[in-house]
């Protein structure tokens, strides 16, 4: 599942992140699952995380034995809603970002 298209304009690691924690929404995932799952190093991981938390598109849960990430609601689609581009102006702007 992808994250909600107003929330695809941001760095592709971010986007990247959103992605796979929208995909394991219910259950979040840790920063070792996640960092495996975006195959990134951990600086840009680090750096991506404090950015998407500064604005609230993540929400952070922490536990006796771990931390859990998940996407904030409002990044998560409808179940069932189509996301996908139809346009292909919106195609090539994924592509090719000006």
């Amino acid at each position: 599942m992808r994250v909600k298209r107003e929330y695809r304009d941001r760095d592709e690691t971010q986007v990247t992140i959103l992605d796979a924690l929208v995909d394991r929404n219910e259950d979040g995932m840790t920063v070792f699952e996640l960092r495996a799952a975006v195959s990134i190093d951990i600086d840009r991981l680090e750096t991506a995380l404090a950015n998407l938390n500064d604005d609230d598109l993540i929400v952070v849960e922490n536990s006796a034995s771990e931390t859990v990430i998940k996407p904030a609601p409002r990044v998560v689609p409808e179940p069932g809603a189509d996301e996908s581009d139809g346009s292909i102006v919106e195609w090539v702007r994924e592509r090719f970002p000006f």
